[in-house]
């Protein structure tokens, strides 16, 4: 009772990255707690969950093992997740920020009566102090997320209710193994117990995945343009550089809502998380929701015609001018003095 618990989001037998970016900061916050880290594995043929988890840190997987739990559909998932989130009533409990994630964590929350905060970008343990009523709430979980359209960064705590749940997107927290040789218990359930009839009358009759063509997530050196790169013509310009350095190409939400990128490079809050080596922001005025996507770069070059833009509180290396005229002699020096 009252441990952290993690749903795992598993495709074809292989624990999803974004399930073990939370473990790995489960496993920090549990031990923060003093109390353990549970997962909860929901799906068919789950024999080597075990062996990809126990090394993040992992002292209990719950396995729920069932030809008919995969694919994922709401209904009976989100009764697992009920009944054993009141049988063993963890303080925590964390979901990806993904289809299944935003689908799942609202069905249990509700269920549950236990409040949710969404897409969070930090999460901490701290103490609490409600002066109206004079109660300090002594290590409740901050669910950290930008909020007013990304204007501010709210912190919020959930003093009553129980579990504390919050989802997370892929990328935002790292991916790291505690111990090769970790080892926890794993409690098999009989699933018969936790569902019924009633929690299949949607089935998946066909599913298509495609794989995307674009791997932001993956790339080493990224360059990036804002709404400030002017047009779509103009943004051309990074796909010269990046194919001239071996980067890939990114893009902040209003360059993608002007048409200028494809949805798939957006990067920010409501895009994806990057830790490139290098990024190359062009035209970017940094605005909350696009440095919560790229903020852990290990070195940022700004280049913009406003010395004053947000993005240059971050970054490494600030060029102060146009785009469209650095870019071009980037280009051309790279090409000079590289062999």
């Amino acid at each position: 009772m009252n441990n952290l618990f993690v749903y795992l989001e598993i495709e074809n037998g292989k624990v999803e990255d974004v399930s073990l970016e939370l473990l790995t900061k489960g496993r920090t916050l549990a031990t923060r707690l003093n109390c353990r880290l549970e997962a909860v594995a929901v799906g068919q043929s789950l024999e080597t969950i075990g062996e990809q988890v126990f090394p993040y840190g992992v002292d209990v997987l719950h396995l729920f093992d069932d030809a008919r739990l995969y694919p994922y559909t709401s209904l009976p998932h989100t009764s697992i997740l009920v009944k054993l989130f009141e049988a063993e009533k963890p303080q925590i409990a964390f979901m990806g920020a993904t289809s299944i994630g935003r689908d799942l964590g609202p069905r249990v929350s509700s269920a549950l009566f236990s409040g949710l905060t969404a897409d969070c970008t930090a999460l901490e343990i701290g103490d609490h102090e409600e002066k109206k009523e004079g109660k300090t709430y002594t290590d409740l979980l901050y669910q950290i997320r930008p909020a007013f359209g990304g204007n501010i960064v709210a912190t919020i705590v959930n003093p009553d209710n129980r579990p504390q749940m919050a989802t997370v997107r892929e990328g935002v927290m790292k991916k790291e193994i505690l111990d090769a040789n970790y080892q926890g218990k794993t409690v098999s359930y009989d699933v018969k117990k936790y569902i019924s009839d009633a929690d299949f009358v949607v089935s998946v009759i066909e599913r298509h995945i495609e794989a995307s063509k674009v791997n932001i997530k993956g790339a080493p050196i990224i360059v990036a343009g804002g709404y400030g790169m002017g047009s779509k013509e103009n943004f051309g310009l990074l796909y010269d550089l990046a194919n001239t350095i071996g980067a890939e190409v990114g893009a902040s939400r209003a360059a993608v809502d002007a048409g200028f990128a494809e949805h798939e490079r957006q990067i920010g809050q409501t895009g994806v998380t990057v830790r490139p080596k290098l990024y190359i922001a062009c035209g970017i005025s940094g605005q909350i929701q696009h440095i919560a996507g790229m903020q852990d770069a290990s070195m940022i070059i700004a280049i913009n015609n406003d010395p004053n833009a947000p993005i240059n509180a971050i970054a490494d290396y600030v060029i102060t001018g146009e785009a469209e005229t650095v870019i071009p002699k980037m280009i051309k020096y790279y090409k000079k003095n590289s062999k």
